[in-house]
């Protein structure tokens, strides 16, 4: 055999041995569809992830507040907490927004020939963003006489000129006193697209804590009153049903101007709320405002009233939320003493409704309502609503009208983001570095990031099929939150030292499938992880009703889920003994939460490699993003202080890079 007749044996000699290889390692490809049904495989049951959430809030409730050892005391530690709760909801807001006097517009009046009139008035909450109200007054109108402001809760299309409302409105004007009805965001001349009241959480997201729009709203109204020549100023009363309760509450515990309310089912204790699932409404963004629930509760501010006197009007069958029997306990029963501290035991006064029983404010609370502003304004009885009926008018005949142009919540958070500047990333190496220590610890603060541990590690699961081996995990975290994920490589292709790769997907893992699929087949192990609130775990759940509820107690979901990634990251660094882990994220959830880590901690990471990013935060304003969709985005003075090229800054010595933008669609 010649050289050339041997070389070529030889070459086919290891052509035959490499085709069983090559047959092995194409057995070792790792495909999509191989992976989805143990990506899908539900690790940490949601009614577990619920549990540990409402355990997790419940334990941060504020008790009921403690009762002092007299009326002094009080009254000096209640000053304090008011102005602490002011300083809460004005965050970010211009001082000159917030000092500005009312400026109402009369534009035109209804004469109804039934002993008062209905004035239509439009007014400015800030510049560029006006309301309107009804003003219902006796129509031979002199000397000083009571008031009542009126606000509204969630009526629907009809707003201020829904039914009970105007009976009563119309009642009282009958009886001597001025009523103003308020509209409210969202419903009657309010109800247009941007003024959801879950567009407050963009105002956090730049800077403005979402309730200080909602107290200029209604507190527009009290000045109103308060500064209107025929009002008497020690009597004025706020009331309102359901979310005009909660103004009513927040209103009168904040503004001692108000002398009197009465509080229809508009809210109750945090702990009712969360322990009673079935009854326990979690309510809007802006009744759990960012912050407010640090150290305090409605109990609170109900304990806030003496020796003012409210009445807190229940149902016994509410079929929406705060059933009078799961409420009376820490709004009513546990703040007694308080009132009793001012020899006021009377001026805390409780109605429970049964007829019909179900969220309302009709006949029999409406008189319950009378009886009580009768008393406490020294006016004759009113315990009748005789001949009122039939003076109700049509949405059209209230109309107010509002300018074309008005702003929304959600076009008044476009506006101010756009205002905000930053100062440049330094280019200077040192100067850089210092600026970095400056702004990872402010990132640390607006987060309000506390690292977690992992308490036990949970292996649930495993597989071995096709040259592909899996390890599925619960990582319960040592604040009682869990994670779930599951470990992946090719038994061939890969050791338990090969490189890590951390891949998350706003969608849950089981989106996640190709980008997992691909880095195996790279030889990598790949830890497919769902961090809080993510994945088959919060299906069903509406994970966003809980992330408001951690924003009011003063932690924030996006910090909370950054500890997770964080503490995961260094355990999986160690279980394959490497130095750093690449991350790639899918979606700006996932995003965020991991520039937030890596910019908390930059050495965890060797890169970052995001799917279907954005450029900037200003992306979640302007497309809108809702919150319902990416609740930890809308962490208050996160776009204010930080947008993404900062955080990709910090993030360094980690690379980051984006493979695919989404881009707002063109109108």
């Amino acid at each position: 055999m010649n050289p050339t007749q041997y070389s070529s044996h030889k070459s086919r000699i290891l052509v035959l041995l490499l085709i069983p290889l090559a047959v092995s390692l194409a057995r070792a490809q790792s495909e999509p569809e191989q992976l989805n049904a143990i990506l899908k495989d539900e690790l940490l049951s949601p009614a577990v992830a619920e549990f540990q959430i409402r355990k997790y809030i419940v334990a941060r409730v504020a008790p009921s507040p403690h009762v002092p050892s007299s009326s002094q005391q009080w009254t000096s530690e209640a000053a304090r907490l008011r102005h602490h709760l002011l300083d809460v909801a004005f965050h970010g807001w211009p001082k000159a927004w917030v000092e500005a006097g009312p400026k109402f517009e009369e534009v035109g009046a209804i004469e109804t020939g039934s002993g008062y009139r209905i004035r239509k008035l439009r007014y400015e909450i800030v510049p560029g963003f006006d309301a309107v109200a009804l003003l219902y007054e006796p129509e031979h109108l002199s000397g000083k006489i009571p008031a009542i402001l009126n606000v509204n809760g969630h009526v629907g299309p009809l707003g201020k000129s829904v039914e009970y409302k105007q009976k009563r409105c119309i009642n009282y004007a009958k009886h001597g006193m001025l009523a103003l009805n308020l509209e409210w965001f969202s419903f009657g001349e309010l109800n247009k697209e941007g003024n959801q009241h879950w567009f407050g959480a963009h105002l956090d997201l730049v800077g403005a804590n979402e309730l200080g729009l909602f107290i200029l709203e209604m507190r527009k109204g009290l000045d109103f009153l308060y500064n209107h020549p025929n009002v008497d100023r020690n009597r004025i009363g706020v009331t309102g049903l359901s979310g005009g309760g909660w103004q009513t509450i927040t209103l009168s515990a904040l503004d001692e101007r108000v002398k009197a309310s009465n509080a229809v089912a508009g809210f109750s204790s945090l702990r009712a709320r969360v322990e009673a699932k079935r009854y326990g409404d979690l309510g809007d963004v802006e009744q759990s405002a960012t912050d407010t629930l640090v150290g305090s509760d409605f109990s609170h501010l109900v304990a806030l009233m003496p020796p003012r006197p409210i009445l807190l009007t229940y149902n016994a069958e509410d079929d929406c939320c705060f059933r009078a029997g799961l409420v009376k306990p820490l709004v009513y029963d546990a703040i007694q003493p308080f009132f009793k501290l001012y020899g006021k035991e009377d001026a805390l006064d409780w109605h429970e409704n049964r007829d019909p029983a179900t969220h309302n404010y009709q006949l029999d609370n409406r008189l319950a309502d009378y009886r009580f502003f009768s008393k406490q304004f020294g006016l004759p009885l009113i315990d009748n609503e005789d001949h009122v009926a039939p003076e109700i008018r049509s949405y059209d005949e209230l109309l107010v009208g509002l300018p074309e142009d008005n702003l929304t919540i959600l076009g008044l958070a476009q506006k101010l983001g756009k205002e905000i500047t930053r100062p440049p990333v330094p280019s200077d190496p040192s100067a850089k570095a210092a600026w970095s220590s400056t702004e990872r610890a402010k990132l640390q603060d607006v987060v309000r990031y506390k690292p977690v541990e992992i308490e036990h590690l949970w292996t649930v699961a495993t597989t071995k099929s096709k040259d592909v081996q899996t390890m599925s995990y619960v990582f319960q975290m040592s604040n009682g939150l869990s994670a779930s994920g599951v470990w992946i490589r090719s038994i061939l292709q890969s050791s338990d030292s090969a490189p890590v790769t951390i891949v998350l997907d706003d969608s849950g893992r089981e989106a996640a499938a190709e980008a997992v699929s691909d880095r195996v087949n790279r030889g990598e192990q790949v830890l497919a992880l769902d961090l809080m609130f993510t994945g088959t775990s919060w299906k069903d759940i509406q994970p966003y009703q809980f992330a408001q509820l951690l924003d009011g107690l003063g932690d924030r979901p996006l910090g909370i889920e950054a500890a997770q990634l964080s503490r995961i990251t260094r355990w999986a660094r160690e279980r394959a003994g490497v130095s750093s882990v690449r991350l790639e994220p899918g979606g700006i959830r996932a995003q965020v939460v991991s520039l937030v880590a890596a910019a908390l901690d930059p050495t965890l990471f060797s890169a970052l490699v995001v799917r279907n990013g954005m450029h900037s935060l200003s992306y979640v304003l302007e497309l809108p993003v809702r919150f319902e969709q990416a609740p930890e985005l809308f962490c208050l003075d996160l776009y204010k202080d930080f947008d993404i090229d900062r955080l990709a800054a910090l993030a360094a010595p980690a690379k980051v890079s984006v493979t695919k933008y989404l881009e707002i669609p063109k109108k």
